[in-house]
């Protein structure tokens, strides 16, 4: 049988063997509670993303949806469609799950977050309150704030006077930043999981500096009164010089043997890759722009600080193996150190960089399977006016925030609901990833309607057509924008009672976390920080 219940998928979420718990409903319906170790995969992007969260076809799947069964069986059926084998159905769905009392978890990166949390208890990571920092700025003491998190997050809004240098890069850049010992340095986030795992990384790594984490991150600092800055741009230094890398490489290696971190080489690495019985990743953990320059064969763009704060997003299967790669062996090590302690099998890849790496472009599911959707430009759709329905399949906020006027919103899950009427007109999809785009197409034709192609370009070019482009703040209506997570993103736009709710939310995870929940981290590897 293809359904399972909630006591079957208990004991193989704790069995040890691999296992894939995929959650199909959109992303704001999965943040409203979702079972521990399950990871978001909407309906809406499906063929988008499977490969990536899950590339062995045998690996152990689960599906569930609401507890309607409507989307777990369409995705069901599909991915037997595709190949996959193994593929299993939550009887009951999210409401199944909290009926048999298991928990179920709001929010999102919930694993990482609730680690986090761990490690600075277990560590006895300092921290520093917003209050006491900005005394201490007041004073002119000699500090740094260094923010953890990624380029596009710092700009949005920061500490005033923070550098920018995402937690994967901070015991690389450190030295640049902070050169002199005595300096004192502040890593802070927007609320608590980078702020702890960046200062608890410098202080297991030896850094001789003080070093503190901002208590809640910017969201501590907004709550204090104070004053946040946007559009920064005082990001990390380059990589140090070939001499400071390799005294780090040493010290990094030193490290790896102190606490078990295996390295593999990249004919390894390569070798479990194409084994069929286990899952390994193969993840890049340098910058985006290191990444985009050159990479490892095979290799997922996955950078290390925001790999630790949101492994559910890169890696679908539970309990499989990870290799993480970074050609001067001390961003991974201490990457791969971490995701150890989560409890994953992980590696650091020890192999340069490949002087002529290969480009090959693989047929993918979406290549195989997804039907052709024509590209037609702003100046087609204007001419198909008004004989054609227009759904946009952006993002519920990007569509509020500007659309072309006579397109309705609409996401996979609610195609029917949003052609209700329309029978019998053809169909125009916008604004969507073609992949994306071309699965809404496949449903909307296996259900009779005619699509007769998309458009993905912004609003200056549908305005150059001749179409008008309108905001409606309050369409669709927050009861429909099932794809986002008002708990989660009202707390960056300055809604002080959502940073507070959140920061409870993240100090209460572990408490919700079973006996074997907890076991699954590594606690015995957690020694006291290095001097």
């Amino acid at each position: 049988m293809h359904r399972i219940p909630a006591t079957t998928l208990k004991a193989w979420l704790h069995d040890g063997g691999e296992i894939s718990l995929l959650d199909l409903r959109e992303h704001g319906q999965y943040g409203q509670g979702h079972p521990l170790y399950a990871v978001s995969l909407p309906y809406s992007r499906l063929e988008a993303q499977i490969e990536r969260l899950v590339p062995n076809a045998s690996t152990r799947m689960v599906l569930f949806d609401d507890g309607q069964m409507t989307l777990a069986e369409r995705a069901f059926r599909l991915l037997k469609r595709y190949g996959y084998e193994n593929v299993h159905i939550l009887e009951g769905g999210a409401a199944g799950w909290r009926e048999s009392s298991y928990e179920l978890f709001t929010g999102v990166n919930v694993l990482s977050k609730a680690f986090g949390e761990l490690a600075a208890e277990v560590d006895n990571v300092p921290q520093i309150s917003a209050a006491d920092l900005r005394a201490r700025l007041d004073r002119g003491d000699d500090l740094v704030i260094v923010d953890g998190r990624p380029k596009h997050e710092y700009r949005k809004m920061n500490i005033p006077g923070s550098i920018c240098c995402p937690v994967g890069e901070l015991v690389l850049r450190i030295g640049e930043i902070a050169p002199d010992p005595a300096t004192t340095v502040i890593v802070n986030c927007a609320g608590r999981t980078r702020s702890i795992m960046g200062a608890a990384t410098l202080r297991r790594f030896g850094v001789p500096n003080p070093v503190y984490a901002l208590k809640n991150g910017t969201m501590g600092w907004l709550l204090a009164g104070f004053e946040l800055e946007h559009g920064s741009s005082r990001f990390y230094p380059d990589t140090p010089g070939e001499s400071a890398t390799g005294t780090l490489r040493e010290r990094a290696f030193a490290f790896a043997r102190e606490h078990g971190v295996t390295g593999v080489s990249l004919a390894q690495a390569e070798e479990w890759r194409g084994a069929p019985d286990r899952v390994t990743y193969l993840l890049d953990i340098r910058t985006d722009s290191e990444f985009a320059e050159r990479t490892w064969p095979g290799a997922i763009s996955a950078p290390g600080g925001q790999l630790l704060q949101a492994t559910d997003e890169w890696i679908g299967v539970r309990h499989s193996r990870l290799v993480v790669a970074d050609q001067h062996r001390v961003r991974s090590i201490m990457i791969a150190f971490w995701l150890r302690q989560l409890g994953w099998d992980a590696y650091y890849l020890d192999a340069d960089l490949p002087q002529n790496p290969r480009h090959e472009r693989r047929q993918t599911l979406a290549d195989r399977h997804l039907p052709e959707l024509p590209f037609l430009p702003a100046s087609e759709i204007a001419r198909l006016l008004p004989r054609t329905t227009l759904l946009d399949l952006r993002s519920s906020m990007r569509y509020r925030s500007g659309h072309i006027a006579q397109a309705a919103w609409a996401v996979r899950p609610l195609l029917a609901e949003a052609l209700a009427g329309k029978e019998g007109r053809p169909v125009m999809l916008i604004g969507a990833d073609p992949v994306i785009a071309r699965a809404a197409a496949m449903d909307l034709m296996e259900a009779g309607h005619a699509v007769v192609g998309y458009n993905d370009e912004e609003a200056a070019a549908w305005r150059g057509a001749g179409m008008d482009v309108v905001a409606t703040p309050d369409e669709p209506a927050d009861s429909k924008c099932i794809d986002y997570l008002f708990f989660v993103h009202d707390r960056h736009d300055g809604n002080l009672e959502a940073a507070r709710q959140y920061l409870a939310w993240e100090l209460d995870l572990l408490e919700r976390f079973d006996e074997n929940e907890r076991r699954a981290f590594r606690l015995a590897a957690l020694q006291p920080a290095m001097p």
